[in-house]
């Protein structure tokens, strides 16, 4: 048995690079779904899915609990995922609402009314999909009042951090930073809600400046997946191997990983 962790391409890395050096004694698969990236521009059947095949793929590798690091999957399959129910045994978490709970410091569980918190105006960059499903103002207005988002759709960024081009990412990173400023000129946190972004951290925060507080998810996500297994060691993997399998071509995506990553990591055909 092993702890699941899937994303439409190499993006959830970032997620998966964090959660191992915050669980070292974990075995993990990572899941990239590379043939059918990006996520971010398909309509919400299509990832539903896509996403419910890749699920479905880590259950028969032995993952009874599977993360979807992967924003637009969280937003637009996850919820209908649940709703439709999850095999006995079987459990699937998001990345929305680890980090939404970091922005209003709720704790895990926390199932009070929604409160006013400090921070009064957001920015939301995520993929075209995620920003059309509204899941993270959901997931928000459940736990908060008060507080203005606005959301900027970052199209191209995924593609060009995905295709090596950093110097096209962040001259897209920098447009679409412009972009929501013209609309928010003052935002007091930006949230990074697709997890590609964090390679680009320091690029987000030097466009909006140093007054903003960015919030990127690996590490908050690896604290909230270690609180859970805390919670629930039955869904502890066993061993400390992690594999690493793609639907794309896998020689080409061990190169783009270990160049993502800066350290060697082996893709197998899915």
């Amino acid at each position: 048995m092993a702890v699941g962790v899937f994303d439409s391409g190499i993006g959830g890395l970032t997620v998966l690079d964090a959660v191992q050096k915050r669980l070292p004694e974990e075995a993990f698969v990572y899941y990239g779904d590379h043939a059918h990236s990006p996520y971010g521009v398909r309509d919400a059947d299509d990832i539903h899915g896509l996403t419910r095949g890749a699920v479905q793929r880590l259950w028969d590798e032995g993952c009874d609990l599977v993360v979807l690091a992967c924003n637009t999957a969280s937003a637009a399959a996850l919820r209908r995922m649940q709703e439709a129910g999850v095999p006995e045994g079987k459990r699937v978490l998001g990345v929305f609402v680890p980090l939404i709970e970091a922005l209003t410091e709720r704790q895990w569980g926390d199932n009070s009314p929604p409160r006013e918190v400090a921070v009064k105006h957001v920015a939301l960059f995520a993929t075209p999909a995620t920003v059309a499903s509204r899941a993270f103002q959901r997931e928000l207005a459940f736990r908060a009042i008060g507080v203005d988002v606005e959301a900027q759709a970052c199209g191209g960024v995924v593609d060009a951090i995905e295709d090596g081009d950093m110097i096209l990412a962040e001259a897209l990173v920098r447009s679409h930073v412009d972009a929501l400023k013209r609309k928010m000129p003052k935002p007091e946190a930006a949230i990074l809600g697709c997890t590609h972004y964090p390679i680009m951290e320091e690029v987000f925060q030097d466009a909006l400046g140093p007054e903003v507080s960015v919030y990127s998810q690996a590490s908050i996500v690896a604290s909230s997946l270690a609180d859970y297994l805390t919670r629930h060691p039955d869904k502890h993997g066993a061993g400390t191997e992690t594999k690493f399998l793609t639907t794309g071509d896998a020689r080409k995506v061990t190169d783009q990983a270990t160049r993502f990553l800066r350290r060697k990591v082996e893709f197998q055909p899915a």
